[in-house]
């Protein structure tokens, strides 16, 4: 019971940046074998610094996933960690409010299960799946519809695919992250802060305020929680969505 990974085989999509580069840098340091997967080409680069593999693949393109996962026989650990968070307001009717609705239940839901369904033949019994939803899985933020919608289907694939893989030893589970300092998550900010015609910085005054302890997370600060959940320490845990927000959201 250790929280080694050597010998390891652990694929994470999304990990060009923001939580899922903090998460294979931790894995990285747990001494894993990475395969990473981004519709970036920036992940060529961060798995040469990390002595990893990967490969640049829209996540929606079923053959392109498939081909994605050549490089990899065998998984122990598959981290669903790609996704896409935009502003989907219900009384925008445009054309672009539409085709970014659709695109985030897209990459976020379907692309999902692509990459699940083409790595399940090479995981057998002690493998692990971890699904990257959210604190806005569990709850709901105004103008966010789709992403929202999203995540709360990842945590209810995430309790299907428990109870159908548990026979094959695969556990399932999910990180809901609060706020942590990304991309994303600062974009959505900006936007929200203009909706509610404030500063930035008061609103996120105002959201570290609700959590229980203090302060704004670090993509690195994701990771602990994600190999605790990959390990042997995890054993008995599937089915579960586990929220990481410093406080904010009463589980």
């Amino acid at each position: 019971m250790n929280l080694s990974f050597s010998g390891k085989t652990v694929v994470i999509t999304g990990a060009s940046r923001g939580i899922g580069l903090g998460i294979a840098k931790g894995f990285a340091l747990a001494g894993a074998n990475l395969h990473l997967i981004a519709n970036d080409p920036a992940v060529h680069e961060q798995a040469r610094t990390l002595d990893a593999t990967s490969a640049e693949v829209d996540i929606t393109d079923r053959a392109g996933v498939a081909t994605s996962l050549d490089p990899v026989p065998s998984i122990d650990v598959l981290i669903n960690n790609a996704g896409l968070e935009l502003m989907t307001p219900i009384a925008d009717s445009s054309d672009e409010n539409e085709a970014a609705f659709r695109r985030i239940i897209e990459i976020n839901i379907i692309g999902t299960a692509l990459v699940t369904a083409r790595a399940l033949p090479r995981m057998g019994a002690g493998a692990a799946i971890i699904n990257t939803a959210s604190i806005w899985g569990r709850i709901a933020e105004a103008r966010f519809g789709a992403y929202v919608a999203s995540k709360h289907a990842i945590i209810g694939l995430t309790k299907t695919w428990a109870k159908e893989l548990g026979s094959r030893g695969i556990r399932v589970n999910a990180v809901c992250p609060g706020w942590v300092r990304t991309e994303a998550s600062m974009r959505s900010l900006g936007r929200m802060a203009v909706q509610g015609a404030v500063s930035e910085a008061a609103l996120l005054e105002e959201i570290v305020g609700a959590q229980a302890l203090p302060g704004l997370m670090e993509p690195a600060d994701m990771a602990g929680t994600y190999l605790f959940l990959a390990s042997s320490l995890a054993a008995n845990i599937t089915g579960q969505s586990l929220g990481v927000d410093r406080g904010e959201v009463p589980w």
